[in-house]
C-alpha cells in the first residue's frame, strides 16, 4: 500500500485541508476521469480528491495516477487488493485525516450521486451538523432507474435497520456523506469491520450514540450507466446480519 502524490504547491501540511472526498474505485475507468473532471468545476481551491483505488484489472489506477499529473487536487492511494467498500473508506479517511482536512466526503465514483451535491453537503457541515447525509428518502429526495424489486429492497432495508437500531435516519444505506474531521476521530475507524453497505449504517450508528448531530438533506440518486454493479447477496446478507449486533453492543 502507498501514498502517490504529494500536497500541491498551494496546501502544506500546516495549511488547512477544507474538504477532503474519498472516491473508493475498482474497475471505474469508464467514470473516472467525466468525475474527477465533474468535481473540478465545484470543488473549492483548498479542496483535494483522493482517489482509493484496489488495483483494478480494468487499469483504474493508471487512469487515476495520469489525472493527478494533471489535475492538482487529485491524489491516489492504491491498495493491494480489492476489500470492500468499508475497509477502502477507512483507509481514505485516515489519509485524510493525516493530511489535516476539516471535512471529510465518501462518495461514489459512477454518477449515481451528482457532483454537483458536493457543495450543499459540505454547506450543511459548514452550518452545524457532524454528519451529513445525502438521502434518497427524505422529502426531495429521490431514486431514478432502478427496478421496482430493487427499490423495494433498498427501502426495506432502510427501514429494517431503523427500526432494530431504533433511530430517525431515513436513510441509514446512504453512500454520499459529508463528515466533520471530529466524527471520524471519536467513531474509532480500527475496529470497525463491515466491508459492504453495513459500513454506513455502522458509522451513522455510531455518530448518533456518541451524540453527533446527523443531518439528511435531500439528494437524486441515479443508477450508473456505465461499468458494472457492485452489489451482490453477500453485501445485502451482512447489512442483515450486522444491524442486531450493532444494536446489542449498543
Amino acid at each position: 500500500m502507498q501514498f502517490q502524490g504529494l500536497l500541491p504547491a498551494r496546501l502544506s501540511r500546516s495549511d488547512s485541508m477544507r474538504a477532503c472526498v474519498c472516491l473508493p474505485t475498482y474497475n471505474e475507468a469508464e467514470n473516472l476521469e467525466r468525475m474527477l473532471r465533474a468535481l473540478a468545476g465545484v470543488l473549492a481551491p483548498d479542496d483535494v480528491v483522493l482517489v482509493i483505488d484496489d488495483n483494478s484489472p480494468d487499469g483504474t489506477g493508471r487512469i487515476a495516477e495520469e489525472l493527478a499529473m494533471e489535475l492538482p487536487f487529485v491524489r491516489v492511494l492504491h491498495r493491494e487488493r480489492k476489500e470492500g467498500l468499508g475497509p477502502a473508506y477507512i483507509a481514505g479517511f485516515r489519509w485524510a485525516l493525516e493530511q489535516g482536512a476539516g471535512l471529510v466526503l465518501e462518495m461514489d465514483a459512477d454518477f449515481s450521486h451528482d457532483p454537483a451535491d458536493v457543495p450543499r453537503l459540505i454547506a450543511a457541515a459548514e452550518e452545524g451538523a457532524d454528519l451529513v447525509i445525502g438521502s434518497r428518502y427524505v422529502e426531495g429526495g429521490e431514486v431514478r432507474n432502478w427496478s421496482l424489486l430493487r427499490r423495494a429492497i433498498s427501502r426495506g432495508g432502510s427501514f429494517y435497520a431503523r427500526t432494530i437500531l431504533g433511530v430517525g435516519i431515513r436513510d441509514l444505506t446512504a453512500g454520499f456523506k459529508c463528515y466533520r474531521r471530529a466524527v471520524l476521530e471519536a467513531i474509532d475507524l480500527a475496529t470497525i469491520d463491515a466491508r459492504g453497505y453495513a459500513f454506513q449504517i455502522e458509522t451513522d450508528y455510531r455518530a448518533l450514540k456518541r451524540g453527533f448531530r446527523v443531518v439528511e438533506i435531500p439528494v437524486a440518486f441515479v443508477d450508473r450507466e456505465l461499468g458494472g454493479s457492485k452489489m451482490s447477496k453477500a453485501i445485502v446478507l451482512e447489512a442483515v446480519l450486522k444491524v442486531p449486533v450493532l444494536r446489542v453492543r449498543g
